[in-house]
């Protein structure tokens, strides 16, 4: 079960970077035009009751953003940790590889849809290891 390991390893970092790009540039990002100013504009200014405080779309943005963020930092903990149970335990992974592959197939559709190149590429790499490891286990 080595390579499992090291594919699920390898996805980890892949997850990592991944994590990494996405929490700079959706922070970094500048609308280009006067019109995608405006909209960062609007959603800044927009405000809205919510859970007794004001909160804007600019907010949820951001609070999206870090979310996804964190979501891509626990997979990429859990991909370590499949390659670890691939190494010492490969039976006790069961359906989960398979899940976090699926998972992986339905992120890669997501950016493929609505995102640029580099998200695509790193969700296909994943999607890749994670489902070579796990039908390496299986």
């Amino acid at each position: 079960m080595a390579k499992a390991t090291v594919l699920y390893r390898i996805a980890s970092i892949i997850l990592i970077v991944f994590a990494v790009g996405h929490t700079v540039g959706f922070l970094r990002f500048k609308a280009p035009s006067v019109e995608g100013q405006a909209v960062w504009e609007t959603m800044r200014g927009v405000h809205f009751p919510l859970g007794g405080s004001s909160r804007s779309y600019a907010e949820f943005y951001v609070g999206f953003g870090l979310f996804a963020t964190l979501y891509l930092l626990f997979a990429a903990y859990l991909a370590w940790y499949l390659g670890g149970l691939a190494r010492s335990n490969p039976q006790a992974i069961g359906a989960l590889g398979w899940m976090f592959f699926a998972v992986q197939i339905v992120s890669l559709i997501l950016c493929w849809k609505y995102f640029l190149p580099p998200p695509v590429v790193l969700s296909g790499l994943a999607a890749v290891c994670i489902g070579w490891a796990s039908w390496l286990v299986a």
